[in-house]
């Protein structure tokens, strides 16, 4: 089952990276064809307010009195058709535009036998959007026109002048489809590079996005697991210890309850006098601590301690201990302790003793354990992975508990110092600085 999903969510994956792929390169060649479109419009708009500047005014106004194919009428049409063929358009004209729905064509310019289609003051099909912005006196862009005589072509316009600045009439240019479709064939094939690289660059970003989504997801289960490790850890101590109370009062029990039936009841007094000096030790497990998993973690120490016959005694801060994660507060507390209990039970009951202090301030907390215990001779080679002062077990895997302790101070820029010296005490100090 969880295979299936992992499978499905592989699948939905692939198919929305190749989606957005294909969205994103269909995205930037309709916005790189209308910006192609934009930049032809604007370049042929310039040329067409170029050319209406340099059509003879004097003729054209002789033409706008007496519109007939007259040689004046010839030599101006002359003129456009060389800017039309300059400019490679599919016609350029002139326009009379005396009202602001309806444009009328007066010269086309075309070579001189061609005289049939082009009628003076045959209506053009310049939309009635652009004829109105033309009427009041601006130029005029228009998308796509299709046309069924003339076929699919772009139009601008651009007025024409007098020498009082007055608008006598209009200079049209259309470029045909098949010019822009060239044009635009052109620059997508000088651009496709820029295309596929923005297909790649998605696909990278998708790519990316899952491998950190998947490396955060086994970092995150990392995590986890080394919380629950720890967690478990200190569980088990603490059911260990709570077992062993248990196993002990139990063989109490059957030793008071073995001399009341054999009718000892003094020796069963005495017993239970010396028991209770022996139980005395074992104070209440409630510690006035902020931090719930410090709390958690101080308890279970103090009973393994109890247990060993160690003198464990408690200095911690009102403070919350925030700024440091829980699971590396715990690893770092826990190991240390862990390393003083196994020291000092290897001297007699009487002289095991192990002081914890947790402080605080504004710039840095501070965690120091103390313990009575042999002392540490290779202090420069305790941080090192692998190495332990004391003796292997079968099964036990030594020398990481300091080491784990080293990394972790590391990583909040923090301090680590061990001393030991000759009168049998050893006091591990850590500092995270707040700032």
């Amino acid at each position: 089952m969880r295979n299936r999903k992992i499978r499905l969510i592989i699948l939905l994956s692939t198919v929305l990276m190749l989606l957005f792929t294909s969205l994103n390169v269909i995205a930037s060649y309709v916005k790189m064809t209308k910006t192609v479109e934009e930049s032809i419009a604007n370049q042929t708009l310039e040329a067409a307010i170029s050319i209406s500047s340099a059509l003879d005014i004097e003729k054209y106004k002789k033409f706008l009195n007496d519109p007939v194919t007259d040689e004046n009428y010839w030599e101006l049409r002359e003129y456009l058709n060389d800017a039309r063929e300059k400019l490679g358009a599919l016609h350029v004209y002139t326009l009379e535009i005396d009202n602001p729905r309806v444009s009328k064509a007066m010269i086309a310019g075309m070579p001189r036998d061609i005289k049939e289609g082009y009628i003076i003051g045959e209506v053009c099909t310049v939309p009635a959007t652009q004829v109105s912005k033309a009427y009041a006196g601006h130029t005029y862009v228009t998308d796509v026109l299709e046309d069924l005589n003339y076929g699919s072509y772009l139009s601008v316009g651009a007025p024409i002048e007098d020498e009082t600045g007055q608008i006598i009439a209009y200079l049209g240019i259309d470029i045909g489809v098949n010019t822009l479709n060239d044009i635009k064939g052109k620059v997508l094939e000088n651009n496709a590079l820029i295309l596929v690289f923005n297909g790649v660059f998605i696909l990278f970003v998708i790519v990316s996005f899952l491998f950190l989504q998947s490396w955060y997801q086994k970092e995150m289960a990392k995590e986890v697991g080394v919380t629950e490790d720890t967690y478990q850890g200190e569980i088990k101590t603490l059911i260990t210890s709570v077992s062993s109370l248990r196993h002990d009062f139990i063989n109490h029990i059957q030793v008071i309850h073995g001399l009341l039936q054999l009718g000892e009841t003094k020796q069963a007094q005495q017993y239970l006098s010396s028991l209770s000096k022996e139980v005395q030790p074992i104070r209440s497990l409630k510690l006035n601590v902020e931090h719930p998993g410090l709390s958690i973690l101080l308890q279970t120490k103090k009973i393994a301690a109890q247990n060993n016959n160690i003198d464990i005694d408690f200095t911690i801060s009102r403070n919350s201990f925030e700024k440091i994660k829980t699971t590396d507060l715990i690893k770092v507390l826990s190991n240390l302790i862990d390393n003083a209990i196994d020291a000092t039970i290897e001297l007699p009951e009487g002289e095991r003793k192990i002081t914890i202090c947790c402080t605080a301030d504004d710039a840095r907390y501070e965690f120091k354990v103390t313990n009575t215990g042999p002392t540490i001779v290779e202090k420069d080679q305790i941080f090192k992975q692998g190495f332990s002062t004391k003796s292997a077990e079968q099964g036990k895997i030594r020398g990481q508990g300091l080491f784990i302790v080293k990394e972790i101070v590391s990583k909040y820029n923090g301090e680590i110092s061990i001393s030991s010296t000759q009168d049998l005490e050893t006091t591990a100090i850590v500092k995270i600085p707040l700032k």
